[in-house]
């Protein structure tokens, strides 16, 4: 009997200290988890912060190098603009009335064409930067076959101009007009580093931008430049090789993306001039007509924005 009030009076402590030290462990880990959320918040805000001031300097370049090209932005002529904009709105009001047979749905369907130059820029920009990417292959190939006969870099450098004229008649090439700039900026006494640096931060490329880098830490350390820039050149060349590639096998599957988003409409324009009591109720505002012509329409624009999203393929 004794034994048994033992055990319960017992009981109640041993629960208790039992509740205590789990409340206690629970603390500790949740302070640990406060701690460790604030020291990844800290990082965080430090990488954020380095991301910040690596952005402003990069700002701060392109502020004072105003003047040259910046590769990152496209900026439109007003005829261009103009002749981008006006084309795009004859098309969509044809095919607005093609679809609605109606003034004002035409009107509002061409209304869309004042958004087009935007898209055609971004177009533009792209294909001027694989433009320069390709130049820039070019260039390094031509660069690194200079430092390995011997030559200065910045001998290499007036020699790359001398070869790639060769390759490109047109003396008003990007490539070649932005290693004229580079060659003309080391004559007037600016490092070739920060020459070398600018037109990797306006270039907006990836493979320009690495190879700064490596090209910048190499002059700074002493390394071997030679091996580095030849190993960098035949890295460059393989990825644009790669990528042309690429594109040469989507090249087929686009022009039939794209024929096969202009034969809906081709089929209405025929069923609609051919036989037009058939496409009749189609285009009777009073019915449900418009609204599934409205669907179809959608249904093209998606299909054929999506087939353009699944064939932009990037290395």
């Amino acid at each position: 009997m004794n034994s048994d009030m033992l055990i319960l009076l017992l009981l109640p402590v041993i629960f208790g200290i039992y509740f205590f030290l789990n409340h206690r462990k629970k603390k500790q880990e949740k302070e640990g988890v406060i701690v460790g959320k604030k020291e990844a918040n800290k990082s965080a805000l430090v990488q954020k912060a380095v991301e910040k001031r690596e952005e402003a300097a990069r700002k701060r370049i392109r502020k004072v190098e105003g003047h040259l090209i910046d590769y990152s932005a496209y900026h439109l002529s007003l005829k261009e603009y103009l002749f981008y904009m006006i084309t795009s709105m004859v098309v969509l009001f044809l095919v607005g009335y093609l679809f609605y047979e109606s003034i004002i749905a035409s009107m509002i369907v061409a209304a869309v064409g004042f958004y087009y130059p935007r898209i055609q820029r971004k177009s533009l920009l792209e294909k001027r930067k694989e433009k320069l990417a390709v130049q820039f292959k070019e260039a390094i190939a031509s660069l690194s076959s200079s430092l390995a006969a011997g030559r200065s870099i910045e001998n290499s450098f007036r020699e790359v101009v001398s070869d790639l004229k060769l390759l490109y008649p047109d003396p008003n090439t990007h490539i070649i007009r932005e290693f004229e700039i580079i060659n003309r900026r080391v004559e007037n006494g600016e490092t070739i580093e920060r020459a070398v640096q600018d037109f990797a931060i306006r270039s907006d490329l990836e493979d320009i931008i690495n190879f700064s880098d490596i090209f910048i830490t190499c002059k700074r350390t002493g390394g071997n430049l030679v091996e580095v820039i030849r190993r960098t050149a035949d890295v460059i060349s393989e990825k644009i090789d790669i990528q042309q590639e690429v594109q040469v096998m989507v090249a087929q599957k686009k022009f039939e993306s794209r024929i096969l988003s202009v034969m809906p409409i081709v089929m209405i324009a025929l069923l609609k001039y051919s036989s037009g009591d058939y496409l009749a109720p189609l285009y009777e505002w009073g019915s449900i007509g418009p609204i599934v012509m409205t669907f179809c329409l959608a249904l093209l624009v998606f299909s054929f924005w999506l087939s353009q999203r699944i064939m932009n393929i990037k290395v």
